[in-house]
C-alpha cells in the first residue's frame, strides 16, 4: 500500500465528511478550504487559482468524487514528497473534519478523542482498498488480539461474535463508526482502566501506524568516553533512535540502518550482562538489555528490520497485512475450487442418481403398463355388468324420487308460508325498535342539555368561590399588613424610648463634665494669679538688681562679696536685651497659661455641643 492510498483513504473521509446532503457531492467553496488545508499540512504549495481553473468549463454546482479525484491526484498529490510532511498531521486534519460530523459517543465507556483518533488511524490503516472502507472481521479481531496482547488480558470472544452476527457487519464488513461504537460500548473492555486502555491504544498505534518494531530502555556504550548511559531506543524499518527518556523529547542520536548492518551476542563483562552489538559500516554500537529474554528480543527485531530494509519493504505491517490478504485470497480461491469441485461431483452423482431412477422409472412403467392391459379388461367386465345392475337401480330409484319429490313439494310449501309469517313478524319488530331507537335518542339528547346545563352553573359558581377566596387572601393580607404595622409602631416607640433614655444619660454625663472644667478653670486661673504675683516679684528683684551704684558707694550687706561684679547701667545694650528676653520669657509663660485653659474651656464645650446634638 504505497503513500497515495493512504493518503486518498483519510482523504476520502474528510470529503465525505463535507457532503452534508449525502448526494456524493460537495460546494467548490468547501474543497477551496480542503485543498488548502491539504497543502498546508502536506507542505507544498498551494495555488488558489488551480481549482476554479481545473472546473472552468463545469457549471456552479457542487462537484462529484470523480470530478474532484484529477484535480487532487494533479495539484495535490503529485507534489507529495515523501518524509517533507508529517502523516499524523494529515490524519489528525481529515480526523477532524469527519468525527465533528459522524462521531457521536454514547454510553459509560467513552473513549477520550485522542484515543478515538488513533482507533480510526488503524482502522484506516487495516481497512480494504475499495470504497466505502470497511474491514473485514478478521482484521478487526487481528487488532483487538493486539490490543489485548498490549493490555495482557483475554480477547472476549463472546461479545465479539455477538458484533460480528450483525446482518450489517456480515454482508458489508465493519464501518469505522460501528467499529467506535463496539470499542464506546465497553463490553469488550469491561472492566478494564480507561488509562490502561489508553497506553495499549497508543502501544499498537505507534507499532502498527508509526512502523514502530520495538520500543523499550537500554545500556549504551558511549563512543568517545566509553561510559554506560540507559537510554530509551526506537526501532523502525529504516533507524534506530534513541532519547533521554520514554518521554521522546531529547533526541540524542539516530543510527541508520541498511543491508550492511547486523547484529551479534557478545559475552557478560564490564559488570553489564545481555550485551549484544549493532555493527555498521562506520561503527559499532554496543548495548546491554535487562535480561535474556529482552536481549532475544531486540535482537530479533533488529534483523527484522534490516531485512524489510533489504527486501526494500518500508513497513513490517504494511507487509503483514499484503500477506494476510494474499492468504485470505488464497483461502478464498482453495474455498472456491473445494466448492467448485464438489459441484461438479454433485452434478455428477445427480445425474447417475437420475439415469437410474430413469431406468427404473422404465422398468416400473412398463410394469404398469402390463397391469394396465390387464385391469382394463377387467375393469370392461366389471363395466358391462356394473352398468346394467346400474341401469335396474336407476329405474327404481327414479319411481322413489319421483314419490319423495311430491312429498317434499308439499313440505315446502307449507314451510315457505311459515317464512313469510314469520317475515312479517320480524318486520312488525322491525319497526317497533325503530321507534324504540328515536325515544332513546330524544332521551338522550335531552340528558346532554342537563348536563351542559349543570356544566355551566358548575363553571359559573367555580368563578364566584374563586372571587371570594381572592377577596378573603385580600383581605388576610391586610389584617397581617396593619399588624405588621403595628409591631413596627411599638418596635419604633421602643427605640424612641431607649434612644430618649440614653439622651437623658448624656446629658448628665455633661453636666458632671461641665462641673469639671469648671473646677479646673478655675485652679487654671488661681494658678495663673500666682504666677502673675511671681512675675510681679522677680520684676521687683530685677529691678533692684539693676539699679545703678555710685562712685564711692558700698553695699551695707555683703558688699565685699560683689566688689568684683559690675552692674552695667539702663544704657548698657546686653543689659536691653537680657531685659527684653526676660519679659518675652514671661509674657510666654502667660501665653502658655492662658492657652491652656483655653484648650480645655473648647474641649469641654465641643463635648457638651457634641451631647446636645446627639439627644436631638
Amino acid at each position: 500500500m504505497d503513500l497515495r492510498a493512504e493518503l486518498l483513504k483519510s482523504i476520502w473521509y474528510a470529503f465525505t465528511a463535507l457532503d452534508v446532503e449525502k448526494s456524493g457531492k460537495v460546494s467548490k467553496s468547501q474543497l477551496k478550504v480542503l485543498s488548502h488545508n491539504l497543502c498546508t499540512v502536506l507542505c507544498i504549495p498551494h495555488n488558489p487559482a488551480a481549482l476554479e481553473e481545473h472546473f472552468r468549463d463545469d457549471d456552479d454546482g457542487p462537484v462529484s468524487s470523480q470530478g474532484y479525484m484529477p484535480y487532487l491526484n494533479t495539484y495535490i498529490l503529485d507534489k507529495v514528497v515523501e518524509g517533507v510532511f508529517v502523516k499524523e498531521n494529515v490524519d489528525e486534519l481529515c480526523w477532524t473534519l469527519t468525527a465533528k460530523k459522524n462521531y457521536r459517543p454514547s454510553g459509560e465507556g467513552i473513549l477520550p478523542q485522542k484515543d478515538a483518533f488513533r482507533l480510526w488511524c488503524l482502522f484506516v490503516f487495516l481497512s480494504e482498498d475499495k470504497y466505502p472502507l470497511v474491514m473485514i472481521p478478521n482484521e478487526v479481531e487481528y487488532l483487538l488480539k493486539k490490543l489485548c496482547m498490549a493490555m495482557t488480558v483475554e480477547l472476549n470472544y463472546v461479545e465479539l461474535e455477538d458484533f460480528m452476527s450483525q446482518d450489517s457487519v456480515q454482508q458489508n464488513g465493519f464501518s469505522v463508526w460501528a467499529f467506535l461504537e463496539m470499542m464506546n460500548s465497553g463490553k469488550l473492555t469491561r472492566g478494564i482502566a480507561k488509562e490502561t486502555m489508553s497506553m495499549a491504544i497508543e502501544e499498537v498505534y505507534r507499532e502498527i501506524v508509526g512502523d514502530v518494531l520495538k520500543e523499550g530502555y537500554l545500556w549504551k556504550k558511549g563512543q568517545l568516553r566509553r561510559n554506560w548511559m540507559e537510554r530509551w531506543f526506537t526501532l523502525r524499518p529504516s533507524s534506530l533512535d534513541y532519547y533521554i527518556s520514554e518521554e521522546r523529547k531529547d533526541h540524542k542520536g539516530s543510527i541508520p540502518l541498511d543491508a550492511n548492518c547486523c547484529v551479534e551476542v557478545l559475552p557478560d563483562r564490564d559488570g553489564k550482562r545481555c550485551m549484544f552489538c549493532l555493527k555498521t559500516l562506520s561503527k559499532a554500537i554496543e548495548l546491554s538489555a535487562s535480561d535474556t529474554k529482552q536481549r532475544q528480543e531486540w535482537t530479533s527485531a533488529i534483523q527484522t528490520a534490516i531485512r524489510l530494509h533489504a527486501e526494500g519493504k518500508s513497513s513490517l505491517h504494511k507487509d503483514l497485512k499484503q500477506k494476510r490478504r494474499e492468504q485470505r485470497d488464497a483461502r478464498e480461491r482453495r474455498r472456491l475450487a473445494k466448492e467448485q469441485e464438489l459441484q461438479h461431483l454433485h452434478a455428477l452423482q445427480e445425474e447417475r442418481e437420475k439415469k437410474l431412477a430413469e431406468l427404473e422409472v422404465l422398468k416400473e412403467a412398463q410394469r404398469q403398463a402390463q397391469l394396465l392391459m390387464e385391469q382394463d379388461e377387467l375393469r370392461r367386465r366389471q363395466q358391462h355388468e356394473e352398468l346394467q345392475r346400474t341401469l335396474e337401480l336407476q329405474l327404481r330409484e327414479a319411481e322413489e324420487a319421483r314419490a319423495s319429490m311430491q312429498v317434499e313439494m308439499a313440505l315446502k310449501e307449507a314451510e315457505a308460508e311459515h317464512q313469510r309469517r314469520r317475515i312479517r313478524e320480524l318486520e312488525d319488530l322491525q319497526q317497533r325498535l325503530e321507534e324504540a331507537l328515536q325515544q332513546e335518542i330524544r332521551a338522550r339528547q335531552d340528558e346532554e342539555e342537563h348536563r351542559n346545563t349543570q356544566a355551566r352553573l358548575l363553571a359559573e359558581e367555580e368563578e364566584k368561590m374563586k372571587a371570594l377566596m381572592a377577596l378573603q387572601e385580600e383581605q388576610e393580607e391586610y389584617i397581617q399588613k396593619a399588624q405588621r404595622e403595628k409591631q413596627e409602631l411599638k418596635q419604633e416607640m421602643e427605640n424612641k424610648t431607649k434612644a430618649l433614655e440614653q439622651a437623658q444619660r448624656q446629658v448628665e454625663d455633661i453636666r458632671t463634665t461641665r462641673h469639671r472644667v469648671e473646677q479646673d478653670v478655675m485652679a487654671a486661673q488661681k494658678k495663673l494669679r500666682q504666677a502673675s504675683t511671681n512675675v510681679k516679684h522677680w520684676n521687683v528683684q530685677m529691678n533692684r538688681l539693676m539699679h545703678p551704684i555710685g562712685p564711692g558707694e558700698k553695699r551695707s550687706l555683703g558688699g565685699s562679696s560683689y566688689s568684683s561684679f559690675r552692674i552695667p547701667t539702663q544704657k548698657d545694650p546686653g543689659l536691653r536685651v537680657r531685659t527684653k528676653v526676660h519679659d518675652e520669657d514671661d509674657e510666654e509663660s502667660k501665653e502658655n497659661v492662658a492657652s491652656v485653659g483655653a484648650a480645655c474651656v473648647d474641649k469641654h464645650l465641643t463635648q457638651t455641643s457634641n451631647g446636645d446634638v446627639d439627644v436631638h
